[in-house]
């Protein structure tokens, strides 16, 4: 089973970046699709990016193209989340998901990830 860890949030003023690692150990990622989502108070769990290791595979929330950008480190067994351009909207709580298979269009749910990180917090300040 593979453990999940997320760091790097924190507060920043909008227009900044900040960059988040999801850092797996008791497995490999390379079996595992691997997503971030968020989710602000009193709002649903959003999709932001994903990342398919066996093959070259991203996908970003339509709305977040462009200044977000997923990467992943096999020798680290990590996921990374670079987010540039923050906004106040950006704020919430950033969640780090793996799974085994997952199609295209599963890999943007919540419900299809089985394995999930603690969280942590990002505040974009005005």
């Amino acid at each position: 089973q593979v453990h999940l860890v997320e760091s790097g949030g924190g507060l920043v003023e909008a227009g900044g970046s900040l960059r988040l690692s999801c850092v797996a150990s008791g497995r490999t990622l390379s079996d595992y699709g691997v997503a971030w989502f968020r989710q602000a108070p009193g709002k649903d769990r959003q999709f932001v990016a994903a990342v398919k290791w066996r093959v070259s595979f991203t996908d970003y929330a339509d709305s977040l193209k462009g200044r977000f950008t997923i990467s992943r480190d096999s020798a680290k067994n990590s996921v990374y989340l670079q987010m540039n351009s923050l906004n106040p909207e950006d704020t919430a709580v950033y969640f780090c998901a793996a799974s085994g298979v997952l199609t295209n269009t599963q890999i943007r749910t919540a419900s299809a990830y089985v394995i999930w990180g603690q969280g942590t917090q990002v505040t974009v300040s005005s």
